[in-house]
């Protein structure tokens, strides 16, 4: 009996032992992540970032530790997912039309008209995105996919109908928005958002594709006039993570990432940015010297005839990848069903 007793505390010594082994090899590497954003403090993706960052770190036990470099401090907006690949920052914010042709499956929910509402449209994008994800965007770690709140054009010239963007030079908000103006006669103009002000104000372009709040934050205000009120598109982003230090986190801070790129936090994090935009819409209204302005049934349907060749560009360019095209448009509406996100 002794012998026993004395062979289960030894043995329970001994599981303890590596226990408090694992614990403290836990510990004993912490990790550092450096997550980079391209807009400015005053965005709001920058504090809900902190708050998911402190989050992260919270349920890591302290064993994550996060800093957020916001004002493209680490790299310009074009290159973040090329940074995230590279570990020049751990997680970036990513804007995937930044780079046309590079990532033709989710361009899909970048087509004008797609979505009504921020919210219901990440829930939608993400939740579909995930399946795709790791094969397009395989040489980083997917962590979600967002969408900012429906956005339209603003420029120094008024513009109605689709003909109107015929030998206007124009700053596309993405590489599906670039392919539209092309369609219609327009030039385009590469800028990314901290750049677009200077190429408005020095007249290199006469409108944008941007979202209603960050017209704001951007200036961008300051150097145009008129505003279609409608929404006319969305741009999908990604926050994207280095794979390698993903892969040499500890099984329990794996599990703290994966709780943290989830749908729901992709919503959650993209949510005040989601409300900031949709309030520029009546600051703008409220704005001396600006014309915001509806379109009339028959102008909206023209848009939208005009819009449908991009259906078919991004099929050709799914399919040039290899994917079915088909198949990805068919779960793909259904998954924007599912949310009632669409337009």
């Amino acid at each position: 009996m002794k012998k026993l007793v004395r062979a289960l505390a030894i043995g329970l010594i001994g599981a303890s032992g590596w226990v408090l082994s694992a614990e403290a090899q836990d510990k004993a590497k912490p990790v550092d992540l450096k997550i980079s954003l391209w807009v400015p403090p005053a965005h709001a993706l920058v504090p809900a970032s902190k708050e998911w960052a402190a989050s992260i770190e919270k349920a890591s036990n302290g064993s994550i530790k996060t800093t957020v470099f916001p004002s493209e401090q680490l790299g310009k907006a074009f290159d973040h997912y090329d940074m995230a690949r590279d570990g020049i920052a751990d997680i970036t914010y990513v804007n995937p039309g930044y780079q046309p042709g590079r990532f033709p499956v989710i361009a899909v929910g970048q087509i004008p008209f797609t979505f009504s509402d921020g919210r219901k449209g990440t829930a939608a994008l993400d939740a579909w995105y995930r399946k795709y994800a790791a094969t397009e965007m395989k040489d980083t770690h997917f962590c979600f996919a967002f969408i900012h709140d429906p956005a339209t054009y603003h420029g120094t010239k008024k513009v109605v109908v689709p003909e109107d963007i015929k030998g206007m030079k124009i700053r596309p908000a993405q590489s599906t928005i670039g392919q539209m103006v092309t369609m219609m006669g327009g030039t385009n103009v590469q800028a990314s958002a901290p750049e677009a002000r200077d190429v408005l104000e020095r007249k290199v372009a006469d409108g944008i594709f941007f979202p209603w709040g960050s017209m704001f934050l951007f200036g961008l205000d300051k150097v145009t006039k008129y505003h279609i009120d409608a929404p006319l598109y969305s741009t999908v982003f990604t926050y994207s993570m280095n794979k390698a230090k993903y892969d040499a986190m500890s099984p329990a801070q794996k599990k703290v990432i994966d709780d943290h790129c989830t749908t729901e936090w992709a919503v959650k994090l993209s949510g005040p940015w989601h409300d900031f935009e949709a309030a520029g819409r009546d600051k703008m209204k409220a704005l001396p010297g600006h014309e915001v302005y509806a379109l009339t049934p028959d102008q909206l349907k023209a848009w939208k005839a005009s819009v449908a060749p991009l259906h078919k560009a991004w099929a050709e360019a799914v399919k040039k990848v290899g994917g079915d095209a088909d198949a990805i448009y068919k779960d793909f509406e259904a998954t924007v069903a599912k949310y009632s996100a669409g337009f």
